[in-house]
């Protein structure tokens, strides 16, 4: 046992904790053969269940503008014109840096036409419209991060 225990290569703990920080998780397991590693920022129960209420207040405090401006905005925004998160990511517009963004304020789009994109663990997942109709409102920014459920983009 004590042979395990010091076969464990630190550096590829420290490559999980980075990747924690890059990609906003809370938790990463690996498992090879009989070693399995896990790296989680919650310490405890009780921290697991806060970034679950975290968002509602994370992204307003990003973005102060948007928080002032969301309350008047919601009650005539309908629900169902709103595109939200179908998972968590990092959220960018254009297909690669330096490119010109999938839409803008004011664009028209067709049903299933990428809006954006949200990467999740490396993986790079294309947003479809629901629905044909005129994009009014883009409510995220390039690059930063997202919540499940998280409004993205209204198109009515």
């Amino acid at each position: 046992m004590a042979e395990k225990k010091s076969g464990i290569d630190q550096a590829l703990i420290r490559d999980l904790a980075n990747i924690l920080n890059e990609t906003d998780l809370t938790e990463i397991e690996v498992e090879q053969d009989d070693l399995r590693i896990r790296v989680s920022r919650a310490g405890a129960t009780q921290y697991v269940q806060a970034p679950i209420a975290a968002p509602a207040f994370a992204a307003p405090a990003a973005a102060p503008t948007a928080a002032a401006a969301a309350p008047a905005a919601t009650p005539s925004r309908n629900p169902a014109n709103v595109v939200n998160a179908p998972m968590v990511g990092t959220v960018y517009m254009a297909p690669a840096p330096g490119a010109r963004a999938f839409i803008e304020i004011g664009a028209t789009v067709k049903e299933g036409q990428t809006l954006l994109i949200i990467e999740a663990m490396k993986t790079m997942n294309q947003i479809p419209s629901p629905k044909s109709g005129k994009v009014t409102e883009i409510l995220v920014d390039d690059g930063h991060p997202v919540e499940y459920g998280q409004a993205l983009v209204v198109v009515e």
